[in-house]
This record gives C-alpha cells, structure tokens and sequence, in this order.
C-alpha cells in the first residue's frame, strides 16, 4: 500500500484547535517506523475543484475572504488545501493506474465541504473531487463512497445526492455537528447512531450498509476514514476500539473492488495506531 503524504501539510496550526499538525505527523512517523512506502502529492487542479465545487466558494478560499471560526482563513491556506484535493486525486489515480489500494495522509480534512460553502474545519471536499474525477477514467462508471468518520459528511451528500453514478454510505454520531445524515434519501444511505454506541453494534450496521454497495456493485470504493469514532477521542462520545479499525478495513477489502482512502477527522493520541489498524484491515490482513 502506498501512502500520499507531504509536510507542507503540516504548515497551518492555530493553538488549542483539535484539527492539529501534530495528530497527522505523529501517525506519519508511526507509519514510517512500521515501513510504509510514501510518495509525494502534487495539487489539485482548479478544473477537477470545479468538479464539486462552485466557482464562488473556489474564488473565497484562494482570495481568503470569508470568516469561519472553525475554519479559519490561514495564510497559505489555499495552496495547502489544494495540495490535500490533489492528495486526494493522486491517491484515487494510483489505485486505478497500479491495482494497489492507497491512502491519503494529508489536512486539512474535507467531507463537510458542500457546494457552495466550507465549514467543520473543511475548504474543499476531498473525497467528492477525487471520486467525481474518477469517472474520467476509463471502466469507471460507478463510484461509492464510504464515510466511517464520527460526523456526518454533510458536504459529500449534498454533492453527490441525486447523482446515479455514485452511493455514499455513512455511519456517524447523532445528535453531533453538523446536524445532518438523520435519514436515509435518494443515493445518500445513513445510519445516525447515538452516543455510547460500542463496537458490536456499530460493526452490524456497517455489515448491512455494505450490504447496500454489494447491490449497487460500484467499480470503485472511495474512502473518507475519520478515527473521531475512538473511544478516547476528546470531541466525541463513541466507543469504537482500536481493534475495530481493523474489522470496518477488512469489511472494506472484503467488497473485492479498487479502493483509496483519504484521512477525515480522528483527534486522540492514539490516531496513528488507529490508522495502522485501519491500513491493516484494508490490506486484507488475516486475524
């Protein structure tokens, strides 16, 4: 498995926020120590930004012009956000192009990224761009996406909803930001669970969701892995163990299909290791 990652990632902190430089580089030199091989990403391209995105909301990120306390506007933010699509992009192209499941190790995160606006620590929509840019490729007809992080990705349905090319598939906390994913509709498949939901019946709910892309039969699986689900994350109130990474990766493999990950949310000391667990399962690893 090959791992997109780049340090300019690492270039934007603001003191106290939980989306920190340091959850993404400490799981980076984990998963360097553990040998997984890295390969540099370039930037996305405004075009393939258009895909998902509107060109108003492409036009405040790169001039800064907009307020968001969750989301601020960084110096250098753009170019970074971009290079995170890109990663993104790369990750999906990779996969296509060699037959070897990826992982996009990058920030800023990008699934409550809509349309037309940014928020929840989101400029653009990661997973929406690459898999939309997927149906360029030749054989693509089909994508699933497929959202394990604590938070509903509000941005990837509202891009994806209504489109028959795609399923998104999404287990997350509710009540919770932002407060969206209460039901299922159109392509947009959701199971909002409460607090305290521990792993078994998380796991049961994820089995008969992908159940749901076995029947759609995608030609590609995209991946918005958020880790906010730990038991031990300090934003969340889920009771996943580290063990169960590795299980929702395995589940993953198990669908048969090319697959990219990209990293959402996952916010506790403990992130790397959840990832090797996670990284672990997609490899199709034996217990």
């Amino acid at each position: 498995m090959k791992i997109f990652f780049s340090s300019k990632c690492l270039e934007y902190n603001q003191p106290g926020h939980p989306e920190s430089p340091e959850r993404v580089e400490s799981t980076y030199r984990h998963l360097r120590d553990l040998g997984y091989e890295f390969l540099d990403p370039e930037p996305c391209k405004e075009k393939d930004v258009l895909l998902a995105h509107s060109p108003e909301l492409l036009e405040r990120v790169k001039s800064g012009n907009f307020y968001d306390l969750d989301t601020p506007a960084y110096p250098g933010i753009f170019d970074i956000a971009m290079l995170s699509a890109g990663s993104a992009v790369c990750a999906m192209k990779y996969t296509l192009e060699n037959g070897e499941k990826t992982f996009s190790l990058m920030r800023p995160p990008g699934h409550h990224a809509t349309r037309d606006d940014l928020g929840g620590f989101c400029y653009f929509n990661n997973i929406a761009i690459a898999s939309l840019k997927a149906l360029s490729f030749e054989g693509i007809k089909k994508v699933a996406v497929i959202d394990f992080d604590c938070h509903h990705g509000n941005g990837t349905e509202d891009i994806l909803r209504g489109r028959k090319e795609f399923m998104y598939l999404s287990l997350h906390q509710s009540p919770l930001y932002p407060g969206t994913g209460l039901r299922s509709v159109d392509n947009c498949i959701n199971y909002p669970v409460p607090a305290n939901t521990g792993p078994e019946r998380y796991l049961s709910l994820f089995e008969d969701g992908l159940g749901k892309i076995k029947t759609f039969d995608p030609d590609l699986i995209a991946v918005s892995a958020g880790f906010d689900s730990y038991r031990l994350d300090p934003i969340t109130n889920l009771l996943l163990e580290q063990e169960t990474y590795f299980k929702i990766g395995s589940m993953i493999a198990g669908l048969n299909k090319p697959t990219f990950a990209i990293l959402e949310g996952g916010y506790s000391r403990d992130l790397p290791l959840c990832i090797e667990q996670f990284l672990k399962g997609l490899e199709n690893y034996m217990l």
